[in-house]
């Protein structure tokens, strides 16, 4: 990726995730240009990173692949200023809820995009994101993108974009599912009488032995579940209070209707 230029529209925390990671994995900073209309922001990303800055309508012409990282309720003004946007080989996009349909018709030009859906995790480099690809992009440009996005975690590709919606639900709002749990645990470990940070520390540090075990190992979480439940033994009994009050409905349930809220966003912002 050394040869590759990159440009940044927008100078939030999920731009400035990826280009630390960009410049983490080898990039060059003067291989990247970035722009955005909050010169605190702007300042603050080019004077950590020593990347460069450029108007927005500049840095079309300057780079090679342009990742559009604004929030989804500007997307389509800023799509409209760009200039001499043909020059660009691949434009990714980072804002969730815009389909590429959308992305294509603001930018009024036949251009090779990629739709990513990252989730907040990439802000310490462990994110997840699912990729979907117009027709236009090619095999180098899909190893592009997922390089790219592969700086901040784990990548995976969609063969749907209508699938970007059920990702959304799942891996984009995932985080704070895991946090509402750990949140509730917390409450009745204080309750018990541990410690507030006694309990937050147990709690962080058994969510992330939990992931890792599931990384590291060839057994499902089903079987690892099994595992660590003994029967008769205190696990059992707290797992059947999950069951009786219809944990996995309810997971249904939320997933479903995080689903249907994205495919809600994307047709709002259309009109």
């Amino acid at each position: 990726m050394e040869e590759t230029v990159v440009g940044f529209i927008g100078a939030g925390n999920m731009a400035g995730s990826i280009i630390r990671g960009l410049i983490d994995a080898g990039k060059k900073p003067e291989s990247i240009f970035v722009t955005d209309i909050d010169d605190k922001k702007l300042q603050s990303i080019t004077a950590e990173t020593s990347v460069n800055s450029a108007a927005t309508q500049k840095i079309p012409s300057l780079v090679d692949v342009l990742i559009l990282a604004v929030k989804p309720q500007v997307m389509k003004s800023v799509c409209q200023e760009l200039m001499n946007i043909d020059t660009v080989q691949l434009v990714i996009s980072v804002a969730a809820g815009i389909k590429i349909t959308q992305i294509e018709e603001w930018l009024n030009s036949e251009t090779a995009i990629v739709r990513c859906m990252p989730n907040t995790p990439a802000l310490v480099g462990e994110g997840a994101t699912g990729l979907f690809a117009n027709k236009l992009v090619s095999d180098h440009q899909r190893t592009l993108a997922q390089s790219i996005m592969g700086s901040v975690g784990l990548t995976s590709w969609m063969k749907n974009e209508k699938d970007m919606d059920t990702v959304t639900a799942l891996s984009g709002s995932g985080p704070a599912y895991f946090f509402l749990l750990m949140e509730a645990m917390q409450e009745v470990a204080q309750e018990l009488g541990l410690k507030k940070d006694v309990a937050e520390n147990l709690i962080c540090q058994t969510a992330i032995g939990a992931s890792k075990l599931i990384q590291e190992s060839n057994d499902s979480s089903l079987i690892l579940r099994k595992k660590v439940t003994s029967p008769g033994g205190t696990t059992e009994r707290a797992i059947n209070v999950f069951e009786s009050g219809n944990i996995r409905g309810l997971v249904r349930d939320a997933l479903i209707a995080a689903r249907d809220r994205s495919i809600e966003l994307s047709e709002d912002l259309s009109n």
